[in-house]
């Protein structure tokens, strides 16, 4: 393995604005602003979850961490798209490479294991509210948190260590918007029929949280729809809305992106999917748990008022 060699990153998007006078700051300019929101927004649930005595529950425990894996998630690719908008050497080195598919593959594991806790949680709250404190702990919390993190983080090592044993040739040109397995798998000078068993892991593990989401929100809204109440029924709906929301979110944008197998779609096509996961859904999960929740809606509301005290005593 050649650790000087580098893969040249097309970014069919961009492809036709290469320098900034050509119009790359247009695109600059938003992504920029969606960055910073993600990272505000998030940082805002996390530490209005922290702060709010009254959250300190699972549920939001669940969302708070998922909040900060959301940043790392983007931070993993974002940054460097911007640099790609403005740099005439659009180049990343293969350690660099490795690097980036190895965060953003983990945490965003990390996240689908989370969002599984997390309908599991629901599960519980829902169709167990009796048992939901003996089972819901604040110890298996911390132990799902944890676990989803370690686990997100763990499995991917053989995958990457394999691919870092690759031997690469040819133009090096990866026509995604970040380094991502099959375009990384098509540059190397071998047999490249592992690309399919590649596809099948990740659908496997998709399909499977996938699945358990699936069923435990098709078990809570069975519950749900035998409460006799109006009143009951919404606030039941209210609690699950904004995780379902988010699931949705991600797992449409993934499942694009990951359960094609062999089909390809036109380049802009893969830009599009691959923004939608890689930008659009961290941009909107932090307006969905603040907008939804009027729990959240409070606990932000005492962290920017907590602030604005800060500054008055500061100044």
């Amino acid at each position: 393995m050649r650790f000087n060699q580098t893969f040249t990153v097309t970014e069919f998007l961009f492809s036709g604005f290469p320098q900034i006078e050509d119009g790359s700051l247009l695109f600059f300019i938003p992504l920029f602003i969606i960055y910073i929101f993600i990272v505000t927004g998030n940082l805002i649930v996390f530490f209005a979850v922290r702060i709010d005595i009254r959250l300190h529950n699972p549920m939001y425990n669940f969302i708070s961490i998922f909040s900060l894996l959301e940043i790392w998630y983007t931070t993993a690719t974002i940054p460097k798209m911007l640099s790609n908008l403005i740099s005439k050497k659009r180049t990343i080195s293969i350690i660099g490479c490795l690097l980036q598919m190895y965060f953003f593959h983990s945490l965003g594991n990390s996240e689908g294991i989370l969002l599984t806790a997390m309908a599991i949680d629901r599960y519980v709250a829902i169709c167990n509210p009796l048992r939901y404190p003996t089972i819901m702990t604040p110890q298996l919390c911390a132990q799902l948190s944890a676990g989803s993190c370690i686990f997100g983080f763990l499995v991917l090592l053989p995958e990457i260590a394999w691919i870092s044993t690759l031997p690469f040739c040819g133009p090096n040109q990866i026509h995604q918007l970040f380094c991502d397995f099959e375009p990384v798998l098509r540059l190397a000078c071998t047999d490249t029929s592992m690309i399919l068993v590649e596809d099948v892991i990740h659908a496997i593990a998709i399909i499977f949280s996938v699945l358990i989401i699936a069923v435990s929100y098709i078990r809570i809204i069975t519950v749900i729809l035998k409460i006799p109440s109006v009143e009951g029924r919404q606030k039941a709906f209210s609690t699950c809305a904004s995780h379902l929301g988010v699931f949705l979110m991600f797992y449409g944008s993934v499942s694009l992106m990951y359960l094609r197998f062999s089909a390809t779609f036109p380049p802009i096509l893969d830009t599009i999917i691959a923004l939608m996961f890689a930008v659009l859904a961290p941009f909107f999960n932090p307006i969905i748990y603040s907008l939804r929740n009027k729990d959240m809606k409070i606990a932000i509301k005492k962290l920017l008022c907590l602030q604005k005290m800060f500054d008055a005593s500061a100044s």
